[in-house]
């Protein structure tokens, strides 16, 4: 979900008022305008003729999650990297033999390289950092490091 360009005082969001209904209407714009295939140019929506594929992070206590569709991709394509608390995901998806005797009324199917780069939340056990692969979408799972597990600390609130 893309975060609000315009910031907002605490308890702006009870509606009514014609700036906030505003507010969120330009909200919405930008939202628009942010997520990848609603671009209404999609051929520059990728950014220089690259793939972006569409990528999750969760964090449990444990670890952190990382998700992306790849699409069209096979395993043998893909490099995962991960330098300090950098993580690179690179692909390529083929494209495949053109067949020139057809009229084509309409191409959306995409190919190419890409190049997705992520700053990791916090440090992890480089050497136990796992990536699979199933159905088109990417897994990698990055264990946090002990030092990390042992700073958490859960500070209970109590009503007064």
């Amino acid at each position: 979900m893309a975060q609000s360009l315009i910031p907002k005082m605490w308890g702006e969001d009870k509606g009514g008022d014609v700036f906030t209904n505003l507010h969120r209407q330009i909200d919405r714009v930008f939202d628009d305008f942010t997520q990848g295939d609603r671009w209404p140019f999609p051929a520059l929506s990728a950014g220089n003729g690259k793939l972006t594929p569409r990528v999750n992070v969760s964090e449990t206590d444990k670890e952190i999650e990382i998700t992306a569709e790849l699409p069209g991709v096979e395993e043998k394509q893909i490099d995962v990297n991960l330098v300090g608390d950098m993580l690179t995901i690179k692909a390529e998806k083929q494209t495949e033999e053109e067949k020139t005797e057809k009229d084509y009324h309409l191409v959306e199917r995409s190919h190419g390289k890409f190049e997705r780069t992520m700053r990791l939340p916090c440090e992890v056990e480089a050497k136990d950092v796992k990536a699979t692969f199933k159905n088109g979408v990417l897994t990698v799972k990055l264990p946090k490091s002990a030092e990390i597990k042992s700073k958490t600390q859960k500070i209970t609130v109590q009503a007064h």
